[in-house]
């Protein structure tokens, strides 16, 4: 095996200098290529993922898990109506989400112990738990891998087409929040990041857009080429945090030649009416060329609710609701979030089903957190890591399920408790990938893609 097929099985040129001085076919070197072999992805019932990220925290017992029982200054102020499975009832302001209930699953008891938003957004982000709880906690390429970027190197598309893709967002709070790219895998593996409006009235890819003065012919030659991404990405990180930005080049040529990316981006082909029905948000779009994109192949798509936690504005941010003081959240969660939500989430569940995709495509709809069921002397919620709901539907797991149950107040789970690593390695195999596979980080350790076991029950 020569130096070129290592490179070729993802080994780094910095790895084959180390490895060097024990010869190529030294036990190091050998113990590093066994961590590099990736096991060959399965037939999973998943094909795709798109994973609703909603930054902030969305409060379990005042959405999903309410606690109608509990008494005063636990309860939440909203009703409860029916849906449909029976003897689930929700939150009374979403009442179009009531009607896909037995679409999906509801993992009522998802825990943690991370209670800053960057420390618990890159636990749920990676399903890896951070080295530190700590708003000091920074984006670093020591850190693991987002999921879409460990899908991009165990089981990537053929072709042109993204295999992960990323909008509208780059997500920070504060700092940008860890988790959102490929980090030790190397840039090769990274989204295709859009922070374009999908409801703008111009949205298009700038990243894949040719300038006037630049022709085809002249893209043929490899400088033009990175000037151009260069250019256009900003690629401005260190030389030891590009890995792979050879074949990120390679790829992003490709696409720009390729007409089923762009029109899989291409959102005005939709009937005018479906996206209104989907609502002419960026959210409510997000949701929209999600579905395009999973129809196109894409096997992996983040849509961030927002770019930050939240604040006290009632028309943005995320669902880091306590910043209202004496008012228990009405504003915001009344006038966006849950108005929002409901608009969008069973719209697209329904829009999956009636085209066949939502047996194939894992739907995963949850924050960092949940909030406190006591409410604090500001009649609102804090961070809640201990017990919250996470809403999982198609690609492979039952329709119309509850896993697990909270206790009296939803502080806890009462029996069949879900740690974030046991949902990664639920998600990772329902894409056909045993999450035992090992991926080698920056120092050449052999890690595993998850520690976590997958959550059986919730498969169908």
């Amino acid at each position: 095996m020569n130096r070129d097929s290592l490179w070729n099985l993802g080994v780094a040129r910095r790895t084959l200098l180390q490895a060097g001085g024990t010869g190529l076919l030294g036990l190091s070197l050998l113990r590093i290529l066994r961590a590099q072999e990736q096991k060959p992805a399965r037939a999973g019932r998943a094909k795709s993922v798109v994973f609703l990220y909603q930054f902030g925290g969305p409060s379990h017992v005042d959405t999903f898990d309410m606690k109608p029982d509990a008494p005063d200054g636990v309860r939440s102020k909203f009703s409860q109506i029916s849906t449909s499975l029976p003897g689930l009832e929700i939150c009374d302001l979403l009442p179009e989400t009531a009607k896909v209930m037995d679409k999906v699953t509801l993992v009522r008891t998802v825990y943690h112990n991370m209670k800053n938003h960057n420390s618990a957004s890159y636990y749920a982000l990676t399903g890896h738990a951070p080295p530190l709880d700590d708003i000091r906690l920074r984006d670093s390429v020591e850190l693991f891998p987002a999921y879409g970027s460990v899908v991009d190197r165990l089981a990537p598309l053929d072709g042109s087409m993204p295999t992960f893709v990323a909008y509208p967002y780059v997500i920070r709070d504060g700092a940008v929040t860890p988790g959102q790219h490929a980090s030790f895998l190397g840039k090769k593996h990274d989204p295709l990041l859009i922070t374009e409006d999908p409801n703008g009235i111009d949205f298009k890819l700038p990243e894949l857009s040719l300038p006037s003065s630049l022709s085809a012919a002249r893209l043929d030659k490899r400088r033009e080429i990175q000037k151009l991404i260069d250019r256009q990405t900003e690629a401005t990180e260190q030389a030891a945090a590009m890995g792979g930005l050879d074949a990120y080049y390679e790829r992003t040529l490709a696409m720009l030649s390729t007409p089923a990316v762009r029109n899989a981006f291409d959102l005005s082909a939709e009937p005018e009416l479906l996206r209104r029905k989907y609502g002419r948000t960026t959210y409510g779009q997000g949701c929209l060329l999600a579905r395009r994109l999973v129809e196109a192949g894409v096997k992996f798509v983040n849509v961030y609710f927002s770019s930050s936690i939240g604040g006290q504005s009632t028309t943005d941010g995320g669902w880091d609701t306590h910043g209202f003081n004496n008012t228990f959240m009405y504003p915001i969660l009344k006038a966006r979030h849950l108005p929002l939500t409901d608009h969008t989430l069973p719209v697209f569940l329904n829009d999956l089903d009636e085209r066949g995709l939502l047996d194939s495509t894992l739907v995963v709809w949850m924050g960092e957190f949940g909030r406190t069921p006591k409410l604090n002397s500001q009649t609102s919620r804090d961070h809640w890591p201990q017990c919250y709901t996470v809403l999982l539907a198609g690609g492979g797991v039952k329709r119309g399920y509850i896993h697990g149950r909270s206790d009296k107040q939803g502080a806890f789970p009462d029996r069949d408790g879900v740690p974030i690593e046991d949902l990664a390695a639920t998600m990772f195999s329902l894409l056909g990938i045993d999450p035992s596979t090992e991926v080698v980080d920056r120092l050449n350790r052999p890690l595993p893609i998850s520690s976590g076991r997958p959550v059986v029950s919730v498969m169908a």
